[in-house]
């Protein structure tokens, strides 16, 4: 069977084209290749992860490319990961996210119920629990009360894709993502931006204080359960799940900066700054529902999973960062 992959050059896309190619899935990708980060680092990303999969430019607004696409490739289910990533950003250039998370996922909502596919994974974001949930964040708390613009196109998405679930009966499956990292990361995330840092000798800042937990989850946990997501679509009348992906171990600030300076061999340069508006201070995913639909189990601790990254800082940027 044929899976279309979206984002396929981005962070959590590569490493799940590798993983689906690995288990004799026939790929085919799309990615636009902005430049929110570096081109290159997407272009290299690719190279080292997934080299031979079909990657496409093509950007997610363009519905006649993508039609050619689906077309051409006809495939059987989607993983739709592409999107406007950022919070931050999201209070800067607002029109990025309604064009790329609210029409670009319509366009992919439209085409597969036309193209008769088989079920719809998608990336939503664990941003979407905003001010009105305690942790830990389960899936049948309230996400009607976003800090970002961001986190309120996914909590959109959510909504979109219950819709044609109930409307057409197509398959989706939404994934709340919290806090990915692993060698090829995001160059605007905590992992990499302070690795890069401390590895150069330069400042990082530090915000709310340091008075901040993340539920940080290595990639290679978020793609297993990605790929446990696609092979299990709800079942239900209107067959639309949401399932949180963390690590439901929440790590504090202050020992994340401790394990990359461990693993640099030099002290961190902190300042401490105030809470950054758009952010939370604390996030932790339950993640019994997706560990009873289909087995997850994150095992990768940040003492194993982070050293790794700043090895890898290392050897791409340098210690020059």
């Amino acid at each position: 069977m044929t899976v279309l992959v979206t984002g396929a050059a981005g962070f959590i896309g590569a490493y799940t084209c590798r993983a689906l190619a690995a288990r004799g899935e026939q790929v085919v990708g799309l990615d636009n290749y902005n430049d929110y980060y570096d081109p290159r680092i997407k272009r290299d990303r690719v190279a080292a992860l997934c080299p031979d999969i079909d990657i496409r430019a093509i950007d997610l607004t363009d519905r006649a490319a993508l039609e050619a696409l689906f077309d051409e490739v006809q495939p059987d289910r989607v993983v739709h990961l592409a999107a406007q990533a950022g919070v931050r950003y999201s209070l800067q250039n607002p029109y990025a996210y309604v064009d790329s998370n609210l029409v670009g996922f319509v366009n992919i909502l439209e085409l597969c119920r036309h193209r008769g596919v088989a079920h719809l994974v998608y990336a939503s974001s664990s941003s979407v629990y905003g001010d009105s949930a305690t942790p830990p964040f389960s899936e049948d708390q309230r996400v009607d009360q976003p800090r970002s613009l961001y986190a309120a196109t996914k909590a959109a998405n959510e909504l979109m894709a219950y819709t044609y679930a109930q409307l057409y009966q197509l398959p989706v499956t939404g994934l709340r993502f919290f806090t990915v990292y692993g060698p090829w990361g995001r160059p605007d995330m905590a992992p990499l931006l302070f690795s890069r840092a401390v590895l150069a000798g330069r400042p990082i800042d530090v915000f709310n204080e340091g008075r901040m937990q993340r539920d940080f989850t290595h990639v290679n946990d978020i793609v297993a359960g990605v790929l446990g997501a696609l092979d299990h679509p709800s079942a239900e009348a209107t067959p639309h799940r949401v399932f949180n992906l963390g690590n439901h171990t929440p790590v504090e600030l202050e020992h994340f900066i401790t394990v990359i300076e461990q693993a640099a061999g030099r002290p961190a340069q902190k300042v401490y700054k105030p809470m950054q508006p758009g952010d939370m201070v604390r996030t932790m995913a339950d993640t019994r529902r997706a560990r009873d639909a289909f087995g997850f189990d994150p095992a990768t601790p940040i003492e194993a999973g982070l050293p790794p990254v700043v090895q890898w800082c290392r050897e791409y940027f340098g210690d020059h960062g």
